[in-house]
């Protein structure tokens, strides 16, 4: 049975599961535009017809160091960059409409090949082009992220994030961090107004 949290809890991750090893990390959203039936609540925002461009939301791993530091551009793992140079992190590929049930996006991460100076994996959640294409996070409904154990494929943690994020342009959805010897997760659901995901990245350097 999958653990929901809410925001700001923290959740044990292998100290209640041993053995765990690898776990895929999937990353989901709807656009409200293409809800039907008038478009319910947001039809009178949003025209309800779902004019204008598809929200192209992009997932990304940052992997820090000590302090929350970021310490090389190639520890950012992101549709450009699929893959981590030890291969501990590796990105499924960019979904360019999130439309669909499920997860829109995913990353497998094998936890025992992460190097040891990473302390921490930060997930965030962007919207492509957002601020030319005037897009933003209450555009978006049902996002969540979860944490899935591939070898029996249960569920262990779901975080949906619930809160209003409009006018909001990137979320900082959640972060997997050491703790000893174990891993834990945390749920964030931060949302901020950064244009893109390599403004994300300079908080962190």
């Amino acid at each position: 049975m999958a653990i929901n949290l809410q925001k700001g809890q923290r959740v044990d991750l292998t100290k209640g599961n041993p053995g765990l090893s690898k776990i895929m990390v999937g990353l989901g959203w709807d656009p409200v535009q293409k809800s039907g039936g008038g478009g319910g609540l947001f039809g009178g925002l949003f025209g309800g017809g779902g004019s204008g461009a598809n929200i192209d939301c992009d997932a990304s791993v940052i992997m820090l160091g000590a302090n929350d530091k970021l310490q090389n551009n190639n520890d950012v793992i992101y549709f450009g960059n699929l893959k981590s140079k030890d291969g501990s992190v590796i990105h499924s590929g960019d979904n360019l409409t999130g439309d669909g049930d499920g997860d829109d996006e995913q990353v497998s991460i094998e936890l025992g090949r992460v190097p040891g100076h990473v302390e921490k994996l930060v997930f965030v959640v962007n919207i492509y082009d957002a601020v030319k294409r005037k897009q933003h996070f209450g555009m978006i409904r049902n996002a969540f992220i979860r944490v899935v154990n591939p070898n029996s494929n249960q569920e262990l943690i779901k975080y949906n994030l619930t809160e209003d994020y409009s006018g909001k342009t990137s979320l900082i959805v959640g972060e997997i961090y050491r703790h000893g010897n174990e891993w834990k997760f945390a749920a964030v659901g931060t949302g901020t107004t950064a244009s893109g995901l390599s403004e994300v990245v300079r908080s962190y350097t």
